[in-house]
């Protein structure tokens, strides 16, 4: 815990919560080929992990020279991605374990997204995952998505905490940055484990290297709350 009271986590939610990327994959290739882009790739997917859906469709609508606007291919793609993920969303078991803990030990917590609101409040039951969480900010309430630390920020100011008493729990690069510039500290837990490296060059103070499969929920409590 911090001098000043218990620490704070925020944690995002796809990659790192729960593995909703191939959700996420699949919702955005059903709208880009009803808008005549018929192969969109998993490949193609990866270059946005971590970006928020509206800046991510905004680059695409560029890159294929959409019609629709982005507001228009942004209702498509989450209304694909909430019936995709009350089907099926799993969440991490560390990861579940983790906020568990957290939440036993009196530490406020939020869930700070790049998705909608509605996606975010769909995921987190589906998942088993609802009443962990005390605070939920999507980044379309904010200004800026991530890298910029907009949500983070947001999140802190409704938590009543500083930023500096706030950890980020974080699985991609865009999110790394947004958590040192928004002051916090951060565990990363990388979604492709090649990008640790990036986390460290972020200042990632814990970075679990090979990504969910060596993500410890102990030890990363341990160094959130200062037992390490």
């Amino acid at each position: 815990m911090s001098a000043t009271g218990p620490t704070a986590v925020v944690f995002d939610l796809d990659g790192t919560l729960v593995d909703s990327e191939p959700n996420y994959y699949e919702a955005g290739r059903r709208v880009l080929a009803r808008h005549g882009v018929p192969d969109f790739t998993w490949e193609d997917h990866a270059g946005f992990l971590g970006v928020g859906t509206r800046e991510t469709l905004r680059t695409l609508r560029a890159r294929y020279g959409l019609a629709a606007p982005v507001a228009e291919l942004l209702a498509e793609k989450n209304a694909e991605y909430v019936r995709l993920a009350r089907a099926a969303t799993e969440a991490y078991p560390q990861m579940r374990k983790l906020a568990e803990m957290l939440y036993a030990a009196g530490c406020p917590t939020a869930v700070a997204s790049g998705s909608s609101r509605a996606a975010i409040e769909a995921v987190l039951p589906a998942a088993g995952l609802d009443g962990l969480f005390t605070t939920l900010v999507s980044a379309e309430e904010v200004a800026r998505g991530k890298p910029e630390p907009d949500v983070f920020l947001a999140a802190a100011r409704r938590l009543g905490v500083r930023p500096a008493d706030c950890t980020v729990v974080e699985d991609a690069p865009p999110g790394w940055e947004a958590a040192r510039r928004a002051g916090m500290r951060c565990v990363a837990v990388p979604y492709l484990p090649e990008q640790a490296d990036e986390a460290v060059a972020a200042g990632a103070g814990l970075v679990f290297r090979g990504g969910q499969r060596e993500f410890s929920a102990e030890r990363a409590f341990a160094w959130i709350t200062g037992a390490a």
